[in-house]
């Protein structure tokens, strides 16, 4: 779906990934955008559309699904990165991108007409195996009369009241794998989010888009498909206020 730069939308690419086009600046959060990776297969190809015409990239934190360094290059070396702090020597050495901005959470960056702050996180730090570490963020952009909040992978925090209220909340559901370890949220925690986020639209990521190859041997496996409609379900009884809007990997909604 192509969209005007002048009309506010969010495409969901896929996993983490997502392409927020607001008051004409087009983000690329979390780019993984390779069809294999490791151990897991894509299982809907990358809309090419989304990579075009994207003004700057912003990496919440270095595990290998959200920082991924062949992602980047192929985004190219002159696009700008906004990243955690502490992550922009990887970022310059291994992907050789000449533009890197490293945030703390509560730092804030200006983007052509938009704001870019960074969000606390709770998620592991590390990158394996060589012990490279970085303090995890979300995001919040905002530009004009709407925001956008982009959690990256959390589980939910105290402090994300404080972020209250949000136009949108790009909400983290599932994985890509059957069971999640700490640090994440399953529906029912995404849907507490949304709660205390304030959000008046909330949109389900990290979900649908990857999994390990030998649990597809039999078909797509169930955990691509059912985490949205439980997350539906718990922001009915966790946030009645909020409106779901449920992107399949490639799908775009005008805000």
């Amino acid at each position: 779906m192509v969209v005007s730069p002048a009309r506010a939308s969010v495409q969901y690419v896929g996993h983490a990934t997502v392409l927020v086009n607001l008051n004409g600046v087009r983000l690329l959060t979390d780019p993984l955008l390779r069809n294999r990776v490791a151990h897991l297969r894509r299982a809907v190809k990358v809309d090419a559309g989304a990579l075009r015409g994207v003004d700057a990239v912003l990496i919440s934190h270095l595990h290998y699904d959200h920082l991924d360094l062949p992602s980047l290059q192929r985004l190219g070396r002159d696009m700008p990165v906004v990243a955690p702090h502490g992550a922009g020597a990887l970022i310059r050495r291994k992907a050789g991108v000449k533009s890197v901005v490293e945030l703390r959470p509560g730092e804030q960056i200006e983007i052509g007409a938009l704001t870019v702050r960074a969000t606390s996180a709770e998620h592991d730090t590390g990158r394996l195996p060589f012990g490279i570490r970085a303090e995890p963020v979300g995001y919040v952009i905002e530009g004009g009369d709407r925001s956008v909040y982009f959690a990256g992978d959390t589980d939910v925090f105290d402090g994300m009241a404080d972020l209250a209220p949000v136009d949108v909340a790009l909400l983290p559901i599932w994985g890509w794998g059957p069971t999640m370890g700490p640090g994440h949220m399953d529906p029912i925690r995404a849907a507490q989010a949304a709660a205390l986020l304030g959000a008046r639209l909330a949109i389900p990521i990290h979900w649908g888009t990857y999994y390990p190859i030998h649990l597809g041997l039999q078909g797509p496996p169930d955990f691509l498909e059912t985490p949205p409609a439980l997350f539906e379900q718990a922001v009915r009884e966790h946030a009645p206020t909020t409106e779901v809007r449920v992107l399949q990997p490639g799908e775009t909604t005008t805000l």
